[in-house]
């Protein structure tokens, strides 16, 4: 399969401005290529004449679409229809608009959301429609994985070479640390910060710890990105994880020890754990791709809580112990 040289190449990325968006740009930018970084106060994505507008003027040739509207389990609930109708309008017009334009590279992302709630784990790219998603973010989940079907149904009828990529649980520097809306981890980070310097005790956490997750830094996951642009095209999915199962005990330990927390964790085993076990099968990552995650989770957790702790104004502190 051809590859692809990033240098010199006009590289428009969308949602730049955000967590994934701010950890791909770099290392597009190593990679050699023009990065185009346009903000939403200059073209809406929601609007068709804005989004062919803004091919004319910046005149890409390659694309990553990262905007969406993103939110936590209480924001999904609350507005479901803004969460289903503004990804499925801007993934409908990015993808057509950069086709229309030319465009010789479409890369965009799903998020493991996507895949049914009852999917077995590792979870593999076959499964994506086998099931209904996790009913609270159903209408986000399945308008982003209708990328899936747009993707495909270009590359058969035009051959536009759109790939569709999908990230495990990714984390990192330029994370959301708001404890209504985050993932875990950010989520784990601020909690044992603020009980450190409150000198709280002991802390209590949900369930029994046995849970098994797979994560992988942020930086991991946007060199496979790149990686994924530079050498595949296909219909396919792909994705892109550690492939390594952690239980949320030590995960919850390895946060403990980089934050410094030196009370003690209760797990109340009246809680419920969740799924009991969801990871990522990274076979096509590995074998299409060639591509590996290196960081290992104690470094991953320590560079981010780093990070929090040089970037004060990154989060506004809400809740207070």
């Amino acid at each position: 399969m051809p590859s692809l040289d990033l240098s010199n190449r006009r590289t428009l990325v969308t949602g730049a401005s955000g967590f994934m968006g701010r950890n791909l740009t770099p290392l597009l930018k190593e990679a050699g290529a023009v990065v185009l970084a346009p903000s939403h106060a200059e073209y809406d994505l929601l609007d068709q004449a804005a989004v062919r507008r803004m091919f004319h003027d910046l005149r890409p040739e390659v694309v990553f679409h990262l905007a969406g509207l993103v939110g936590g389990i209480l924001a999904n609930r609350k507005s479901p229809a803004d969460y289903s109708y503004q990804n499925l309008l801007m993934g409908t017009l990015m993808l057509h608009e950069a086709h229309r334009a030319g465009v010789s590279k479409y890369i965009t992302l799903i998020g493991g959301c996507s895949y049914p709630a009852l999917a077995p784990s590792p979870i593999s790219e076959g499964e994506l429609w086998n099931g209904y998603p996790q009913a609270e973010s159903a209408p986000y989940s399945t308008a982003k994985k209708m990328a899936v079907v747009l993707a495909q149904a270009y590359r058969a009828q035009h051959g536009f070479d759109a790939v569709v990529l999908v990230p495990g649980n990714v984390y990192g520097p330029w994370d959301n640390f708001d404890l209504e809306n985050s993932h875990v981890i950010p989520a784990l980070i601020r909690k044992y910060h603020e009980a450190k310097l409150a000198g709280v005790d002991e802390i209590v956490a949900w369930g029994t710890g046995r849970p098994t997750r797979d994560f992988i830094f942020a930086s991991d996951a946007c060199a496979g990105i790149v990686k994924a642009a530079q050498v595949y095209s296909g219909p396919e999915i792909i994705n892109i994880s550690a492939g390594v199962a952690i239980t949320i005990r030590e995960l919850v330990e390895t946060v403990a020890h980089a934050v410094g927390f030196k009370g003690q964790v209760r797990w109340d085993g009246t809680k419920p754990d969740g799924q009991m076990a969801k990871g990522f099968d990274v076979t096509r990552m590995r074998e299409w791709l060639g591509f590996e995650a290196t960081t290992p989770l104690r470094e991953g957790i320590r560079r981010t809580y780093e990070w929090y702790l040089e970037n004060p104004g990154a989060v506004k502190l809400k809740t207070a112990l």
